[in-house]
């Protein structure tokens, strides 16, 4: 399913296995475990997380909801609080796209702080309206909030277009483009590590990234601070 190692204060976490990395019940729960680790661990700084071989992540597993009583609506539900984990995890996160990216794979992807991606192949595609499904209401809000070109937005979610690395630099999507696969991860954990070093409040980081995404954040539950809440946490910091 996935690992999840120490490097220094960098957290590496793996989606494991030379398969397409689809959601289903058990990665999702795995991910989920291994993010509630990295939570709790408050020695950590940062967090990277890649998928082995050709997949970041195919996206939500369809074989499994067309076979389960409980269908796509279960696994729609399930994906929702792994998106609130990352965005309320309380470091900086890199995701390493080390190939395709789809649907709630590219979801799993933009949950990150930074997106780095290799250039020799892989994609980031939104395949919803090619297999004639619609947005969850929090895809399309994580959607507006990390894919601030309009027209991008517009060629991704309405025409279904399949992004590679290069035009996802151009685009503001991804923010640093490698020759291969193999440069990806190291330069990945190079950028945590330097995070890492920046020796940030985690509890600030969190915030600040969460204030950043008020509308995100309501799509996927997370509680928003009041501005009485907000002050007082300030001054707690003085």
């Amino acid at each position: 399913m996935c690992t999840l190692e120490k490097r220094g204060r960098v957290l590496i976490l793996t989606l494991t296995g030379s398969g397409e990395h689809r959601l289903g019940p058990d990665l999702i729960s795995s991910l989920r475990s291994a993010l509630a680790t990295a939570r709790s661990d408050r020695t950590a700084a940062a967090l990277v997380t890649v998928g082995e071989g050709r997949f970041f992540s195919n996206g939500l597993d369809l074989a499994w909801a067309q076979n389960s009583s409980e269908g796509i609506t279960t696994l729609v539900s399930l994906v929702k609080p792994l998106i609130a984990d990352l965005i309320s995890l309380p470091m900086p996160t890199v995701a390493a796209v080390t190939g395709h990216a789809a649907a709630a794979g590219m979801m799993l992807a933009l949950a990150h702080d930074y997106v780095y991606m290799r250039g020799d192949r892989g994609v980031l595609y939104m395949s919803e309206l090619d297999i004639g499904l619609p947005f969850p209401d929090y895809f399309m809000a994580l959607m507006r909030a990390k894919i601030t070109d309009p027209r991008a937005l517009r060629d991704m979610a309405l025409g279904a277009k399949k992004i590679n690395a290069i035009e996802g630099k151009e685009r503001g999507i991804v923010d640093k483009v490698f020759e291969s696969a193999s440069d990806v991860m190291p330069e990945a954990v190079k950028m945590g590590e330097q995070l890492a070093g920046r020796n940030w409040d985690r509890g600030v980081y969190a915030s600040i990234r969460m204030s950043m995404y008020p509308d995100l954040c309501k799509s996927v539950g997370l509680p928003q601070e009041s501005d009485e809440e907000a002050e007082k946490h300030f001054a707690s910091k003085l």
